[in-house]
């Protein structure tokens, strides 16, 4: 899979990620559900810290990659749905430095919302992943 930036202003590569980008060469495509702070049986974690809440949802984004035998490496599109975006902002240099690590700015959304699908989650992650 090749993957080719797609940037007119560079402001949201400031902020970690790409305005588009063009996609050639895939094979497979994984539509991931969001991903939030949950434990293996599905119990919310860490209410009240948006910080936790970002990181266990990343891991869980990670396990569900793993799964497809993907990585981050492998993300495409990425949506961010939370209760605060401010609190969200404030908290997300854990998720950057990931997609850094992974050599990936894959274009992205942040979406404030009223409520998630508990009302203790702060924040959901939802991917797509293609190799």
């Amino acid at each position: 899979m090749e993957r080719t930036a797609v940037n007119p202003w560079d402001w949201s590569l400031k902020i970690g990620f790409n305005q588009a980008e063009i996609i050639e060469g895939q094979r497979r495509q994984l539509i991931c559900s969001g991903q939030t702070s949950v434990d293996a049986d599905g119990n919310p974690q860490h209410p009240g810290d948006m910080r936790a809440q970002v990181g266990l949802a990343m891991d869980n984004l990670e396990a569900v990659l793993a799964g497809a035998d993907m990585t981050l490496a492998n993300v495409v599109r990425f949506n961010v749905y939370t209760t605060d975006v401010d609190e969200f902002l404030a908290s997300a240099d854990d998720l950057d430095a990931r997609f850094r690590a992974a050599g990936v700015r894959p274009p992205s959304t942040l979406l404030g919302v009223t409520r998630l699908a508990f009302p203790e989650l702060m924040v959901e992650l939802e991917a797509t992943a293609a190799d």
